[in-house]
């Protein structure tokens, strides 16, 4: 009787053990930054894109505590990339239009907080649903120009694949990166046509989805595929892009985005807008900045989307996308 409690109690350990050992080899799920969000993994849990050695490691936040609900203000230690939803589909301005945000943070770290929370109130007064990307970082040993790209290109099929289950506009999915975040968007705007054909097998159930973003935000970019490239090729349905930055006093990065805006005003890519600023520092996300003119690059951002017809209703063919396609035809004659 002794040994058949022990023998159970050896069996109950090793249950115990390969039970903890299995639930450790889960994916890490990803809390949300703002509170209602709804956080979808970019790629399944068997993923060969993952790495299954440390897709289980848990995210790890800093966070700030006040009177108010808790804020994250930033995220490392990213192994199941992500994106979280917020839907404006309920307001009664709603447009269907959806932007993703790839906040910075030098490859390093992701300001999610600034550049990610901030933007969701923001656009939602807009009736524009804000989607958070949580990309892998250069930090934990990914490319950045490689995984990291890759990653946003997979939230904007993901987004897309679910426009009619979310109520958006599949014509009406943009892209908008901060700094690191910005090496993020700016690729997506010339490079999805690689992406569709190197990610395209029958085994991928977005392999039909478009990868190519219906407008695209550069803010304070860090080096676009211009700086390294000028003559990069750009596509015959390239879509519109906004640019924003400070000037002198945030010099490296206000040259990185006149790589971006010479190389695609050369080309003559139609609905491209550049505001660079006398006055001003890197970073910051949306704020107002104490009422200096780089704080009203939002109202201006807004104001561009208003005018492309992303800010109309649902279903609603916008001027972006005719533009799009003169610009196209007078590229193929």
């Amino acid at each position: 009787m002794r040994f058949s409690l022990a023998l159970l109690s050896v069996t109950a350990i090793v249950s115990i053990a390969g039970a903890a050992s299995l639930q450790a080899a889960e994916p890490f799920q990803p809390q949300t930054i703002v509170p209602g969000g709804m956080v979808m993994p970019l790629y399944p849990a068997s993923s060969p894109i993952l790495n299954q050695e440390r897709v289980h490691e848990a995210e790890n936040y800093n966070s700030t505590f006040s009177k108010k609900p808790e804020n994250i203000l930033n995220v490392i230690n990213i192994h199941n990339p992500s994106i979280e939803v917020h839907l404006a589909t309920d307001q009664p301005n709603n447009t269907g239009t959806a932007v993703i945000v790839a906040p910075g943070g030098g490859h390093k770290i992701l300001w999610v907080g600034p550049e990610g929370a901030d933007c969701v109130p923001f656009f939602k007064e807009q009736g524009v649903s804000t989607i958070i990307l949580r990309n892998r970082l250069r930090v934990d040993g990914y490319v950045a120009e490689v995984d990291a790209v890759n990653d946003a290109f997979q939230a904007i099929r993901i987004v897309r694949a679910h426009a009619a289950e979310w109520k958006l506009d599949p014509a009406k999915i943009g892209i908008m990166g901060f700094s690191a975040g910005a090496e993020l968007s700016a690729p997506t705007a010339i490079a999805y046509e690689a992406f569709e054909r190197d990610h395209s097998g029958a085994d991928d159930p977005l392999a039909k989805v478009s990868a190519r973003p219906d407008f695209v935000g550069v803010i304070y970019p860090g080096p676009t595929p211009f700086t390294a490239n000028p003559e990069a090729k750009i596509p015959a349905d390239v879509p519109p892009s906004f640019i924003a930055s400070a000037g002198s006093g945030d010099r490296v990065h206000a040259l990185w985005a006149a790589d971006y805006f010479t190389a695609m005003l050369k080309a003559g890519a139609p609905n491209l807008e550049m505001h660079i600023y006398g006055n001003g520092g890197h970073g910051g996300g949306i704020k107002d900045r104490g009422g200096i003119p780089f704080g009203t690059w939002p109202a201006s951002y807004l104001a561009w989307l208003k005018d492309l017809g992303f800010l109309n209703k649902p279903g609603v063919p916008t001027k972006a996308a005719t533009d799009v396609a003169a610009y196209a035809k007078k590229s193929k004659n």
